[in-house]
């Protein structure tokens, strides 16, 4: 309602922005097609110089967010269907390159599987019929939409089969050796004992090791497939509400007071509420769990017709009346029998909607002589599957749990009472079979009118977020903001295709803006953000893949340089050459650590440390290894003894661990594709 009414307000302007920004977007147009009338970018995106149609692949996302249902973005919806058609496309073309085909025998073999349940396809026996297929495609051709959906099935079909084909192929090369079976078998089952020292990291304090800003960035530099980032923008912003002010509350509360005496006297208290309240009346009986806070300790003292406030809820100034006061039980016991109108699902007879309240009218005469034949009557007519296998019965429940019909007959009736009411199921046939816990009960009226800002207090705000506008475009922005007594909030690593941003929600616009073209760091714009006005400056932003910046990077590099740091300078302070040498000069002892595999490189006291066990298994027994920089601290090991594995004939069964599972290997095939391809990502500028 605050926008609608926002929206009257400023008819006349918002008439003449929505004019002006008209004009700026057909001039564009025509600057843009050069006066040709197509567009030049009616592609979504291209792979390896395959375009995506932006109709079809819009056309899919629409479908892919209808199925994911109301809870899901269009953000997660377009993510999964360009990663489906990339994956399409790009296996596509290694078909294509290959000449792979779908022989018409491998065809019928997957069809008989993927048919083999559906009945149009089988035969007298039961079992798939490739004549049956036939006939069904020859019974379809004078339909259209039939034989377009059994196209699009074949097409999709002889894809996955093209697609198998190929990764098939593919998984056939990575076969593995029995060389790598043996390998495999002595990672698991070859084990060494050994003697160790460990000089803990932790043995130098983190502040006493620093680490630059310039040797993160080097790092960086140095390992950039770790720290590569996609086309980031980051900005800060400020707010101006459309609040209402003092003087609008004000204007509020007594405009709402002017409606306590006639709210008080008239007699039609649901219309009135119904004409001059945000809410509509609600006929509902308020137990103490579901009375309003605002009203829970007065509506017991009020009388009938009494009218409270106007009290202040949130945005809100309300007038609530009490209409009516008794005793309800909390929960009642009930059985029924339902009599639909139309197809009744237990005597299978359809009913007009005179017919079933014939029915069940009648079913109440023969009831009210004999109830005996209740639950035989339910049995027989009742529509209700959840209630029949209880005879009818629905064993206490609260107020609000049945629909209003129901709940007002068996609430508001006694124990006993037998009768019709009709709702939006049918007609239903009630028998009152208990009723506990009585309370006293209240029935209201409430009128509800929101706070709205007046057109001079829009005026306000509107100029008060252009004057920070044209500053901050003038000056420094987070001084301006100071200034103004207001603080920028950050947002940061927005991304090219994100909808939402943190602390504002969903808005596109201004993600589009800070990724534009002509955009760049320090430009600031003001946007119209529901009841709000965002001014936002962009602070940082990459158009293509770029490296982290230092900030961003250094929660990880900075352990890995601290730790490379701590190793020199433990290093340094070693003396000897022998384990016990070296344990004596830290301060340490020497410990031992049996059984240890490569599979599983963990040593007792230390944790898992690969490159240590790793080194280990170099050295025979009595041989010891030069100092080892852990993934924990400095070590320096002793081998005790080697225990080799028996050999075995033949290492198959370690051989089939290697390769990882089918879902692996044709994922890491499609990264490999995609790794290697031109992609051009269009998506930014439909969405």
């Amino acid at each position: 309602m605050a926008i609608l009414n926002s929206i009257r307000k400023r008819g006349i302007f918002l008439i003449l922005i929505i004019a002006m920004a008209l004009f700026a977007f057909i001039l564009g147009d025509i600057i843009n097609k050069g006066g040709s009338g197509q567009d030049i970018q009616d592609t979504v995106g291209s792979i390896n110089g395959t375009d995506l149609s932006r109709e079809e692949f819009m056309g899919q996302v629409e479908a892919y967010s209808r199925s994911l249902g109301p809870n899901a973005t269009m953000s997660q919806a377009m993510n999964v269907v360009w990663d489906r058609e990339v994956r399409s496309v790009l296996l596509q073309q290694q078909i294509d390159e290959l000449g792979i085909t779908v022989s018409e025998d491998q065809l019928n073999e997957v069809l008989s599987i993927s048919l083999a349940n559906n009945p149009t396809f089988q035969d007298e026996n039961g079992f798939y019929s490739e004549a049956r297929v036939v006939e069904y495609v020859a019974s379809i051709q004078g339909n259209p939409q039939a034989k377009a959906d059994w196209d699009t099935f074949i097409q999709n079909t002889r894809e996955s089969i093209l697609q198998n084909n190929y990764l098939n192929m593919i998984r056939g090369g990575l076969t593995p050796t029995n060389a790598e079976g043996e390998q495999q078998y002595r990672f698991e089952n070859d084990k060494i004992d050994i003697q160790y020292v460990h000089i803990p990291y932790t043995k130098i304090a983190d502040e006493d090791v620093s680490v630059s800003e310039a040797e993160i960035e080097k790092y960086v530099r140095d390992n950039p497939n770790d720290f590569t980032v996609d086309p980031i923008a980051d900005i800060q912003y400020v707010t101006y509400d459309e609040e209402p002010s003092i003087e609008d509350v004000e204007s509020a509360r007594l405009s709402i007071l002017e409606l306590v005496e006639p709210f008080s006297t008239t007699e039609g208290y649901a219309a009135f509420v119904n004409d001059n309240s945000e809410e509509p009346y609600n006929d509902e009986w308020l137990y103490e769990a579901n009375t309003p806070e605002s009203i829970k300790d007065t509506i017991a003292s009020m009388k009938i017709g009494d009218v409270y406030g106007p009290y202040k809820v949130d945005n809100t100034f309300n007038l609530t009346r009490l209409v009516a006061k008794r005793q309800l039980p909390d929960s009642v016991k009930a059985r029924h029998i339902l009599i639909p109108q139309g197809l009744n699902k237990t005597d299978s007879i359809t009913r007009t909607k005179e017919m079933a309240k014939a029915t069940a009218d009648s079913l109440l005469t023969v009831l009210k002589a004999n109830r005996s034949k209740f639950v035989s009557l339910v049995e027989q007519f009742s529509s209700d599957v959840a209630s029949i296998p209880n005879g009818g019965t629905y064993d206490y429940y609260p107020y609000r749990q049945m629909v209003p019909e129901f709940r007002d007959f068996t609430f508001e009736g006694k124990v006993g009472d037998m009768g019709v009411v009709e709702s939006q199921f049918g007609y239903h046939l009630i028998e009152i079979e208990g009723q506990k816990n009585k309370q006293d009960v209240y029935k209201v009226a409430t009128i509800t009118q929101e706070i709205e800002p007046s057109e001079k207090t829009l005026g306000e705000v509107f100029a008060e977020a252009a004057k920070f506008e044209e500053a901050a475009r003038a000056g420094d922005f987070e001084a301006v903001a100071t200034e103004k007594g207001l603080e920028p909030k950050p947002v940061n690593r927005i991304g090219k295709l994100d909808a939402t941003i943190p602390g504002i929600g969903s808005n596109r616009t201004i993600v589009n803006w800070a990724f534009e073209e002509d955009s760049k760091v320090g430009d600031v714009k003001r946007f119209s953000v529901n009841d709000s006005y965002v001014i936002a400056q962009i602070t940082r932003k990459s158009d293509k893949e770029s490296l982290m910046s230092v900030v961003e990077a250094s929660t990880t590099v900075t352990p890995i340089l601290r730790k490379k740091k701590k190793a020199e300078l433990i290093r340094a302070a070693i003396t000897g050459t022998t384990l016990e040498e070296v344990a004596s000069s830290q301060n340490v002892t020497v410990k031992t650590a049996s059984a240890l595999t490569r599979a599983t490189p963990t040593i007792a006291d230390a944790g898992t440390e690969p490159a240590v066990v790793g080194a280990a298994f170099g050295k025979a027994a009595g041989e010891t290894t030069g100092l080892i920089d852990g993934d924990s601290g400095v070590f320096m090991v002793r081998v005790t003894a080697v225990n080799k594995a028996p050999d075995l004939e033949n290492y198959a069964a370690f051989a089939n661990q290697t390769p990882g599972s089918a879902s692996q290997v044709n994922n890491n095939i499609y990264q490999a594709l995609k790794k290697a391809a031109e992609i051009e990502d269009n998506r930014a500028s439909f969405y």
